[in-house]
């Protein structure tokens, strides 16, 4: 007879559940910044090269623009990034920081040494687990299923 699944037997639930951690670790670092985590996320994209278009950061990011748009909106409102639309075409929109968003990007390297601290992890076992990872959502996206139109 086998045994019932356990749930802390699921790879799906432990990366889940490491992923809750991570954001929540996250949080209170992020706070006295005013920023919430995927906030932070289209900044860090932006720090590594500012100008990109929407199209680029939610590729960067894993996200659709119908998530991604309002999340810039909220972004431009509080005076971190600005929106461009191109003169040649409208549906493209550039994404630029501002004086605002890059005075931020010192406490970057702040906040990376809080979660490699917490992590209790030395920097070649953080490279090869993330390495690990990537590889699995790549294994796991040629697998999804294409989506219906």
């Amino acid at each position: 007879m086998t045994r019932p699944l356990n749930i802390s037997d699921m790879l799906c639930f432990s990366l889940y559940s490491a992923s809750h951690a991570m954001t929540h670790l996250y949080r209170p670092l992020l706070a006295p910044l005013g920023l919430t985590y995927p906030q932070y996320l289209v900044l860090v994209a932006l720090w590594a090269e500012d100008g990109q278009n929407v199209r680029q950061i939610g590729t960067a990011l894993g996200l659709e623009s119908n998530t991604l748009t309002p999340l810039l909106k909220r972004m431009e409102d509080s005076g971190l990034i600005s929106r461009t639309r191109s003169r040649d075409d409208e549906r493209m929109v550039t994404v630029s920081l501002t004086e605002k968003a890059r005075a931020l990007q010192p406490e970057s390297d702040r906040i990376t040494r809080c979660i490699l601290d917490a992590t209790g992890l030395s920097i070649p076992e953080l490279i090869d687990l993330r390495q690990k990872i990537t590889t699995l959502k790549q294994a796991l996206t040629s697998h999804a299923e294409p989506a219906a139109d």
